[in-house]
This record gives C-alpha cells, sequence and structure tokens, in this order.
C-alpha cells in the first residue's frame, strides 16, 4: 500500500513545485530566474526573490552575467558595481537588519545578492511612463529588509536621455501573486543623464521613464497660441483668395496661382485642425472624418510646398524651355491627388480617431485631444503609417526645399556679384534678406521646427515652431502683398517708361 502511494505522493509534490510552492526548493543561485521562467508560474517575480535567499552559491571563478554574488560584515556597508554601469550601496544599518539582533554578537557574514533583470519578467504596465529595460534585485540574507533610516542608493547610469524619472519597486499585492510599481519610501533625485534612487527597504528596482511633460502653464499658452494663430490664419488666407479672385488677370501668372494653391490648402489646414481639436467628443465616425480631412490638408500643404520648390528649380535652374503642357493641371492634379490616396488608404485601415497629445503624470494633468490618428488600441501598422506620411514626408519635403534655397541663394550672390556698382548695396542686401526669409516661409521651412523639440532646446524650439506655424497664414498674407505690390510697381514703371518714350519720340 505505501509503495503505491509513492508514485502519487511525488506527482503532487511536482505539480505543487510547478503551482508556485518555491520556499523548500533550493536552486543554484546563477540557475534561478531561468528555473522561474522554466516552471511557467505568473508570479515570476516572487519565485525568484524566495529562490534568491535560499539559493546556492556555485563555487567557480566563472562570472554570471547580470548577478553579483558578495558576503558582507555586520559592521561595513557594501558597493555592488555593474557591468551596466548600474552602482548600489548598501549601508550597515540594512546588513544588520537583515541578520537579526545576534548578528552583532556572532559577526557572521551576510550573504548580499544583486540580481540584474529583464521588464519582460514583470508585466505591470504604468500611465506613468515605462520601466527602464533593466530592473535591480537586491536581497541581503534570508530577511526582509525595510524601515532604514539610512536609506539604501541606488545610481542608474545613462538611463534616459530625455524624459523624467521615478524611483520604484516591485510592490507584492496582498494575498495575490500580482504586483505593480510603487513609490512608497523611495526619493528620487537626478544628476545630468543619471538617476539617483534612495529607499528604505530592499526589493526590486527599476526607474519609471515618461516623456518631458511641459509646465501646465506652458501648455496653456501653447494651446492659445495655435488657436488664435489658426484664426488669424484662416481669417487672412481668405483675404488672399478673396484678392486673387477681385483682381484675377485673364492670365495670371503660374507663380501667383500656385501660391493661391498653397494659401488655399492653408486655410483648409487651420481650419479643420480648430474643428478636430473643438469637437474632439463627437460620435466616433465625426471624429474619425476630422482625423482624416486634418491629415489630408497637412499632406496637401506639404504637398504644396514641394510644388512652390519645383516651380523655383524652373525659374533658377531651367530659366529657357521650361514649357510643359498643361502645366497647372499636372501640378494641381499631384497636390490634390497624392494627399487623397494616402489618407484613402489610411482610413481603409482605421487609422483615424480620438488623439491624447499628452498623458497623465502622478502631479498633474495635462490633455489635448483633437481628431487625428487614434491613440487608443494603436498597432504597429497605424504608428508605422504616421511616422512615413507625417515625419518621413516632411522631412524629405524639407530636404528637397533647403537644397532649392541653397542653390537660390547662390544663384542671388551670382547675380549680385555681377554689378559694379556699388550705390545701395545694404539696402540691395537687406531686399535680398527679406527676399530669402519671405521663400523661407513659402517653402514651408518652418516645419523644420519639428525636428528640435526635442534635447535643452525643446520649449523655446516649441515655442517658436507653434508660433510660426499657426501664424503661417498671416505671413502668407504678407508675402503675397509683397509680390503683388512688387507687380504693380513695376507695371506702373513699365507703362511710365513706355509713355516717356512716346513723347520724347
Amino acid at each position: 500500500m505505501r509503495a503505491s502511494l509513492l508514485p502519487i505522493f511525488i506527482f503532487f509534490s511536482v505539480v505543487l513545485v510547478g503551482e508556485g510552492s518555491f520556499e523548500n526548493v533550493s536552486s543554484q543561485c546563477h540557475k534561478v530566474v531561468a528555473d522561474c521562467i522554466e516552471m511557467h508560474s505568473v508570479a515570476i517575480p516572487r519565485c525568484v526573490e524566495t529562490k534568491m535567499r535560499n539559493c546556492r552559491r556555485r563555487r567557480t571563478r566563472i562570472n554570471t552575467p547580470g548577478l553579483y554574488l558578495q558576503t558582507v560584515s555586520p559592521s561595513s556597508e557594501a558597493r555592488v558595481d555593474t557591468e551596466y554601469g548600474h552602482v548600489i550601496y548598501i549601508p550597515s544599518e540594512a546588513v544588520l537588519k537583515s541578520g537579526g539582533e545576534h548578528l552583532k554578537t556572532s559577526g557572521r557574514r551576510v550573504d548580499l545578492t544583486v540580481s540584474v533583470l529583464n521588464t519582460s519578467l514583470f508585466e505591470a504596465p504604468s500611465d506613468e511612463g515605462s520601466p527602464h529595460e533593466q530592473i535591480l534585485g537586491v536581497w541581503l540574507g534570508m530577511r526582509d529588509v525595510h524601515n532604514l533610516s539610512n536609506p539604501v542608493r541606488i545610481v542608474f547610469v545613462n538611463v534616459s536621455q530625455n524624459g523624467t524619472g521615478k524611483c520604484v519597486f516591485w510592490k507584492l499585492s496582498n494575498n495575490s501573486e500580482q504586483g505593480n510599481w510603487s513609490t512608497d519610501g523611495c526619493k528620487t533625485t537626478q544628476n545630468n543623464s543619471d538617476f539617483i534612487c534612495e529607499c528604505n527597504h530592499l526589493s526590486f528596482f527599476a526607474m519609471l521613464i515618461s516623456p518631458d511633460v511641459p509646465d501646465p502653464a506652458h501648455v496653456q499658452r501653447l494651446v492659445y497660441i495655435s488657436y488664435i494663430g489658426s484664426s488669424l490664419s484662416v481669417v487672412f488666407t481668405i483675404i488672399i483668395i478673396v484678392l486673387f479672385l477681385c483682381h484675377r488677370k485673364s492670365k495670371a501668372e503660374h507663380s501667383v496661382i500656385i501660391h493661391v494653391q498653397l494659401t488655399g490648402s492653408l486655410l483648409l489646414l487651420h481650419l479643420f485642425y480648430l474643428a478636430s481639436s473643438i469637437w474632439s467628443e463627437p460620435e466616433w465616425a465625426v471624429c474619425q472624418a476630422l482625423g482624416l480631412m486634418l491629415h489630408w490638408a497637412l499632406l496637401a500643404t506639404f504637398t504644396w510646398t514641394a510644388i512652390e520648390g519645383f516651380h523655383l528649380y524652373l525659374l533658377l535652374v531651367r530659366v529657357f524651355n521650361i514649357y510643359i503642357r498643361r502645366y497647372l493641371l499636372k501640378l494641381s492634379l499631384v497636390g490634390w491627388g497624392l494627399p487623397t490616396i494616402t489618407v484613402m488608404i489610411c482610413g481603409v485601415v482605421g487609422a483615424y480617431g480620438k488623439h491624447t497629445v499628452t498623458k497623465n503624470t502622478s502631479s498633474v494633468t495635462v490633455a489635448m485631444d483633437l481628431c487625428w490618428f487614434k491613440t487608443e488600441n494603436e498597432d504597429g501598422i497605424h504608428k508605422a503609417m504616421k511616422f512615413v506620411t507625417v515625419t518621413g514626408y516632411l522631412g524629405l519635403v524639407l530636404l528637397f526645399n533647403v537644397v532649392i534655397l541653397a542653390v537660390m541663394v547662390v544663384k542671388t550672390r551670382q547675380l549680385r556679384a555681377r554689378s559694379i556698382q556699388s550705390r545701395g548695396r545694404v539696402r540691395r542686401m537687406w531686399k535680398d534678406l527679406a527676399t530669402i526669409l519671405g521663400l523661407s516661409c513659402v517653402l514651408g521651412l518652418p516645419w523644420g521646427l519639428a525636428f528640435t523639440i526635442y534635447g535643452p532646446l525643446s520649449l523655446p524650439g516649441t515655442y517658436l515652431f507653434n508660433i510660426l506655424n499657426a501664424f503661417q497664414g498671416v505671413l502668407m498674407f504678407l508675402w503675397f502683398l509683397s509680390i503683388t505690390c512688387k507687380s504693380i510697381h513695376e507695371e506702373q514703371k513699365s507703362t511710365k517708361d513706355f509713355t516717356q518714350s512716346h513723347l520724347s519720340s
């Protein structure tokens, strides 16, 4: 009878170990993580912590990556330098608490274990950010160490160049194998790109990294600038179109018509931006439609700025033989057709919806919603589409237009160098500078400030980007006004010269 019960007893012992009974199982320290993963336990952090306190230390000179084993005397402090650059400082108080009061008299040494783990073992998403890819598990002896008056100090070196960090530890829920990241008993300081954690207990430690969230006052100002600038841009772009229609000639110059097309795309962009930000809480289908139209208007603006650069290339480089049959029709098909095809593809895969610009933090809530690429349930395809159609496309357009502007500057200098007259040179220089600034606006170079809103100049770059692009319609109006006045002045001058010539003859 006893012999028949033996296989059943062995079977239930294996099942209990596989289901999470780690206390009576002793593994070699360098095999603990692999054993816990192999057991397919839902509580891998608890398994690792329990087995690390009871693990057998392997007697070998071969080092295990990510595992650091020391023995510490009760009256001394300890320091562990990891191969990743992170440093752990253990105070003597923690060493004493790990062994109890008898440790002071016995003089026994305590085992210190530090393990560098991967975040994949800890399944606890956070709205405040994501844990850094390396987590430090620190244990002293077999007891829990907490309520330290002299905290444990952990230096996370070069964790993140951008964003804010917060020291967290893995806190197991009561009567549950699940856990989450908590900041209880931990204080965070920062030294350049290094984060320093001071905690009054031992556990699994990590840095919770969240993107830079600007001050709420700055966010509010930027929102006001966007609304005011977009509203004024709508007004002034309408004025440009009305002036063009009222004073339109039978055969207007191609440059003027292209300017008006760009103005129309800017008008639609600012209109749909205001609509999508004000009505970001309507029905889902309405928000999808507004997001699609906003994306379409943005792509149309980028495309027409590229067309402006292409037309400028024809005027500067291919001065002669630039006749293209149905030139404006072909440009219009590209300027409006390419964005239409792109947004139709994005709309088919359901990329549009409610988009949250900023996220909530523990200390402040800064949020701005608009209809754009949706952030809820955003998958890899949607992220790739947004990157390719917005960031990638903008980068290509800016690269092309920067080259065109550089060619124009070189051509202008060559023409000015041929002139031997020195009279009015300073005045001419200022006129050339104003022309370059105006063309920079027409060629969409202010959009390039989007690539400077990261790093140490993020706040000034954000303000400059917001101001220039929100008021881009106003700047286009000034440019259109200048070229119109110049055209009228040249026409009057030509008429005056013709009249004088006629009278003298």
